[in-house]
């Protein structure tokens, strides 16, 4: 029996396992999906749990059951690419046919002294989890610093400005403006949205360390906060930096046309972990996952493998549960080019959204 094995249960593995659900896979073949977790976690709505507006079991999805299908839990170590053979912290091993990686992305704390012992962050389950304990265990008029002025920053500032009244909240980001990659309307729209509802923006800050109680502007000016949630960056997994493949300068993977390691035809990356031409997001990773797809069961029929440029619907973003903003979006009637949207639409969009991903792939 061929093992067809998918590292990860996130948003690229759970897409491209549903993908080669629906097709017919071949007798000599069996699916294996290995991860922690017992469920897929919405990495995108953690924000929410870290906040206290979202519980945890909002945020899970069963994963599929399928006679083809099986599921292995555990924390997974070692991936031996010469010999295909996955080694378990539990010391086990499963070999492998077909590898797809996709594992997902970390924290990137950029080098920061302290930065990773005295931060809270919100990539994981059990991050996210400890975030939502000493967040809304502060006592009232504490002080939150959010570090980095992104989607993930912004989302988790205005959660908690909504849910947290009487908390101040503060966010720091290096960049003239928040969202600086984003259309200038589109940013001061959100400074502005941040502004009326009594949260502190600081830009241009340039972190040199962080300690238990503040962070440092440069090497003298102290930010004091009860607690500090890390927003700013993150990398593929330290588990990709241990293959010794050719790797961008944000540490993801470099593949070949069809998705896959250079020389390792069998081994596919996927998401956070691969190097795209585009920013790491849930969206990418699904994109991807599809084209992944058509590239193995295309193989499964012994037919040319064809793939499409990816190509992505535009991003969205909420600003406590009733304000959100959108870019990148084409509107038709005849208009060229791509556009912003904010307030209250945007915000009924990535609910919808939401929505979709748990009762589609649940």
């Amino acid at each position: 029996m061929k093992n067809f094995v998918i590292l990860g249960g996130g948003y690229g593995g759970i897409t491209l396992l549903h993908e080669l659900l629906d097709q017919k896979i071949p007798a000599d073949t069996q699916i294996i999906l290995i991860d922690r977790m017992p469920f897929q976690g919405l990495k995108t709505e953690y924000y929410a749990l870290a906040a206290g507006t979202s519980s945890d079991v909002e945020l899970r999805v069963k994963y599929p059951t399928h006679s083809k299908l099986t599921i292995r839990h555990g924390e997974v170590t070692d991936v031996k690419l010469d010999d295909k053979i996955i080694t378990f912290a539990d010391e086990s091993t499963l070999a492998y046919d077909q590898l797809v990686i996709a594992l997902g992305c970390t924290d990137n704390f950029h080098g920061v002294p302290g930065a990773e012992e005295h931060t809270c962050t919100i990539q994981t389950f059990e991050a996210t989890r400890e975030t939502y304990r000493r967040v809304n265990n502060l006592p009232p008029g504490s002080t939150i610093n959010v570090v980095g002025g992104g989607l993930s920053g912004i989302e988790i500032a205005a959660e908690i400005r909504e849910s947290r009244e009487d908390l101040k909240v503060r966010i720091l980001d290096r960049g003239e403006r928040l969202l600086s990659s984003s259309p200038a309307r589109l940013s001061k729209y959100v400074e502005e949205w941040f502004i009326e509802h009594n949260v502190e923006l600081r830009n241009k800050i340039n972190i040199s360390r962080v300690e238990p109680d503040c962070v440092y502007n440069g090497p003298e000016e102290r930010i004091g906060a009860d607690i500090t949630i890390w927003t700013a960056g993150i990398r593929p997994v330290p588990l990709i930096d241990e293959l010794n493949v050719n790797q961008d300068n944000s540490g993801r993977v470099i593949l070949d046309e069809l998705y896959r390691i250079p020389g390792r035809p069998e081994v596919f990356v996927c998401g956070d972990c691969a190097s795209l031409p585009f920013a790491a997001s849930a969206q990418a990773a699904q994109a991807q996952a599809e084209q992944i797809a058509n590239v193995v069961v295309a193989g499964w029929k012994n037919e040319t493998p064809k793939v499409q440029p990816l190509k992505l619907k535009g991003t969205l973003g909420s600003l406590g549960k009733h304000d959100g903003f959108g870019s990148g979006f084409s509107f038709g009637f005849g208009a060229k080019g791509k556009s912003s949207v904010t307030g209250r639409v945007p915000r009924l969009l990535k609910s919808g959204v939401l929505w979709m991903s748990k009762h589609h792939f649940g």
